[in-house]
């Protein structure tokens, strides 16, 4: 008797991990998915996510891809930032409190306050800079204070080729301006959305089975490596074939009222020795990004 395909729902369904998902062949074998987006299931409705969960039984597990990601625009309409960050988080963690799934949701490196000069860890105190930060921080705690079936993955500098992200805002810049400038002293790590996603089918696909282990709890997953934006935007047009200057600039010339984490390199320590899983370099994550 073939066994029944494990249910996931995925909310966020339109965000760089929810496109990317979907043309994961792995995942399509695996598990039956739902995908939701803002339109057919917002998150920030209590009523409408309770009404959701009590007609659509069972899953086991939810990816909440759901996430307001506008650092600028969060100092701006905080409202807005924490009705998705937070509230939202809270719905979907009651409900699988509720209905016994496993959320399984994303952070940021900006939890963090950049003062350490060496990657940080699982176990390292979260002190956000700015708003943005500040509503991944607590929506993190919900799900700690909630669950105990639950992981939270933080991530970095995320990007794909869908939707907005810096890769494709460089990419367009260097085809406007004459000279791009980019910051040099921030330094954190890129991630190519496609080793993420691939990180959360072994993640999800190693869960299924060991299902006596306990892997639930928090994770750091980037690419290897660690680059300022300046590094990161030289790559970018090298691996491109665009011949385009850029100027590096400290932070202070750079005009922006939001504080970010002058370093927020991710420790992958933890899922390197707990699953022997080693991201591969931020530089050949890109690469691929052209080459594909």
């Amino acid at each position: 008797m073939m066994q029944q395909k494990r249910r996931i729902l995925v909310t966020g369904a339109e965000s760089q991990l929810g496109k990317v998902l979907r043309m994961n062949p792995d995942v399509k074998e695996q598990f039956e998915i739902v995908y939701k987006n803002r339109y057919t299931l917002d998150i920030t409705d209590k009523t409408a996510v309770k009404n959701f969960f009590k007609k659509n039984q069972p899953f086991d597990y939810c990816l909440n891809f759901a996430a307001y990601t506008n650092v600028n625009q969060a100092e701006i309409d905080k409202k807005k930032c924490f009705a998705v960050n937070v509230k939202g988080v809270a719905n979907l963690a009651k409900a699988a409190k509720k209905h016994d799934f496993t959320l399984i949701n994303f952070s940021s490196d900006y939890v963090f306050d950049g003062r350490k000069n060496k990657p940080y860890t699982e176990d390292d105190i979260p002190k956000p800079l700015n708003v943005y930060g500040e509503s991944k921080l607590l929506g993190e705690q919900i799900i700690q204070q909630y669950l105990k079936k639950y992981v939270i993955i933080r991530t970095s500098w995320l990007y794909s080729k869908f939707n907005r992200n810096f890769v494709k805002t460089v990419l367009s810049l260097s085809q406007t301006q004459r000279k791009l400038k980019l910051v040099n002293d921030q330094i954190g790590t890129p991630t190519y959305a496609d080793d993420l996603v691939d990180f959360l089918v072994f993640l999800l696909t190693t869960i299924e089975q060991n299902p006596k282990k306990n892997y639930y709890g928090m994770y750091h997953f980037s690419n290897k490596g660690k680059a300022s934006w300046y590094d990161f935007g030289l790559k970018i047009l090298e691996y491109a074939g665009i011949d385009k200057k850029i100027k590096p600039i400290d932070t202070a010339r750079f005009s922006s009222s939001v504080k970010r984490p002058a370093y927020s390199v991710l420790s992958k320590n933890k899922i390197e020795q707990t699953f022997d899983y080693r991201p591969r370099k931020w530089q050949h994550a890109l690469k691929d990004f052209f080459d594909i």
